[in-house]
């Protein structure tokens, strides 16, 4: 990597990372449900690092938890931020060695409920020690329904935002540069309408 490439790729990760962190602070769709909240829109930064590189979804999901402890959000918060590095990792080395994904419908939305899932366990993992024998928690309610199910479904809403917000960005050489998935634009529904049309 070049070293105008480097720096494009420092800046770029301290930008989503304080995006990371003013969303949720600044959002006005937020529904908080303990030990749960929903912000919309709240995984976007991390996820659009994911597209970029394993090195920046790392860094985003560490920039953003230190962000969140010395906001002084809930340790619970933070600590669930902090899991986000498992999965960021997981789901951009993914793409590194598949960056083809994201233009094919179906395994965009294989890929996006893979991360989804990770995601789910490991907040549910998070939160287990907290709530675990604690007789006035609702343990499958609140722990396997709101963060487990809750965290899936939540995530999946912002892979699909996340997905929308990459197609303008990758327009950016200098994203484009850096980046290990160059386009998103899920050229498999495209060309299946061209066939459909051709054939008719």
């Amino acid at each position: 990597m070049s070293q105008s490439n480097k720096i494009h790729t420092m800046v770029l990760s301290a930008l989503l990372i304080a995006v990371g962190i003013l969303i949720p602070i600044i959002s006005p769709i937020k529904v908080i449900l303990e030990p749960m909240s929903f912000t919309l829109a709240s995984h976007v930064a991390i996820m659009i690092a994911m597209f970029v590189s394993p090195f920046v979804a790392v860094a985003t999901a560490c920039g953003t938890t230190l962000g969140f402890l010395l906001y002084g959000f809930p340790m619970p918060v933070v600590l669930r931020a902090f899991s986000h590095v498992v999965w960021a990792f997981a789901g951009a080395y993914y793409l590194k060695k598949h960056p083809e994904t994201l233009n094919n419908v179906w395994k965009s939305l294989l890929y996006m409920l893979g991360v989804a899932l990770l995601h789910g366990i490991f907040e549910v993992a998070i939160v287990l020690p907290i709530y675990v024998g604690d007789p006035t928690v609702d343990f499958m309610y609140m722990v396997m329904g709101l963060v487990g199910v809750g965290t899936i479904v939540h995530s999946c809403v912002d892979m699909v935002l996340s997905i929308a917000v990459w197609k303008v960005l990758i327009k950016n050489r200098s994203i484009a540069a850096v980046a290990n998935v160059k386009e998103a634009d899920l050229k498999f529904g495209k060309e299946k309408a061209l066939q459909t049309t051709s054939k008719a």
